[in-house]
């Protein structure tokens, strides 16, 4: 069974204007690499140079935002809403 991905409008041209598509489960970085094998360059706006995932994009597996979580290691089991969502700043 695979995960439902939430994909920001900012990033629907890597999925051919796709709001939500699929990968399979397993870490979250199990589903970014997925989603990039899927989906070419997407992975790159969503990891930095590293590997680690970008300082302005926040990403939840569910309702748990990752960064409170296991970080790229978060579990992410088979029926999961993962939700990638671009900050927003402003004043």
């Amino acid at each position: 069974m695979s995960v439902s991905v939430r994909i920001p409008t900012i990033l629907r041209s890597y999925t051919g204007g796709a709001a939500e598509v699929t990968a399979e489960h397993g870490t979250l970085r199990d589903v970014i690499a997925h989603l990039d094998t899927s989906y070419p360059g997407i992975g790159g706006r969503i990891l930095d140079d590293s590997g680690k995932l970008r300082r302005f994009v926040n990403v939840y597996v569910g309702e748990e935002d990752v960064r409170f979580a296991a970080g790229l290691d978060t579990p992410v089991p088979a029926g999961t809403q993962v939700s990638v969502i671009p900050a927003v700043a402003g004043g």
